[in-house]
């Protein structure tokens, strides 16, 4: 099913997409139309133009994949399914996500994977080619993010208060030095060859998905980021 979102708002876009029974539908000319994809199962949307907030937010295992950029807000408490972004994001991409993964190639915007959760077996990820803005995994409590910072830029690879509040799940940061000035429940290393392995699955996807190398994106040091053990405050957001 092909739409031309031109001139069509918000609401009237995503009952039709809700009410196509064709599991593959295109939009065209897409002008920031909101919350598309909200809440969908087992369909795959391609989107031509720019999708306004709160996009694919509360995804249910269905795939949303954006020829351009995306707004704020993109998976919002998404459970299951995939969200490529062939371009930049904005703010609070991956707020409360649960499940799924979001792959932007280029940069995101503040409090990227805010609030992230895991849950036995269902480990949300979000993975950012270029670098991400302030408040990086706030009160992050579980899931997997990685920053690539693979393009060059005078921009540090994460902004200020990364991991703020952080008491469960991981950050990968793909630099030589992170330069961050981070909070004492954050413990910060180099990356070993055994904590790569549990990136490199999703790394090898985002690079099947953009065009890169994996081998020329792996060859680089990493850190990782996690919180401190002795935090008090995970037994309150952390099923163990």
């Amino acid at each position: 099913m092909k739409i031309d979102a031109s001139g069509i708002d918000f609401q009237t876009l995503n009952q039709r997409i809700k009410s196509s029974e064709e599991k593959e539908v295109i939009i065209d000319n897409c002008i920031g139309q909101r919350f598309i994809g909200s809440g969908l199962s087992d369909k795959y949307i391609e989107i031509n133009g720019v999708p306004g907030n709160a996009l694919g937010c509360y995804l249910d295992n269905s795939v949303i994949r954006v020829n351009g950029n995306s707004q704020d807000a993109t998976g919002d408490t998404m459970n299951q399914g995939r969200i490529y972004i062939h371009g930049s994001a904005g703010d609070a991409t991956g707020y409360g996500m649960r499940g799924g993964k979001i792959m932007i190639e280029g940069n995101t915007g503040y409090r990227a994977g805010i609030h992230m959760k895991a849950y036995q077996d269902n480990i949300p990820v979000l993975v950012i080619g270029g670098v991400a803005g302030s408040f990086l995994g706030e009160y992050q409590a579980g899931g997997t993010i990685v920053i690539l910072n693979l393009y060059q830029t005078n921009l540090p690879i994460a902004g200020n208060f990364c991991a703020t509040g952080i008491h469960g799940g991981k950050i990968f940061l793909r630099t030589d030095e992170p330069g961050l000035r981070l909070p004492k429940q954050v413990i910060s290393k180099k990356a070993t060859a055994e904590d790569l392995q549990e990136i490199i699955p999703h790394v090898e996807e985002f690079c099947k998905e953009f065009g890169c190398n994996l081998d020329n994106v792996m060859n680089h040091t990493f850190y990782v980021l996690t919180p401190n053990t002795k935090n008090p405050y995970k037994q309150l957001y952390n099923y163990n």
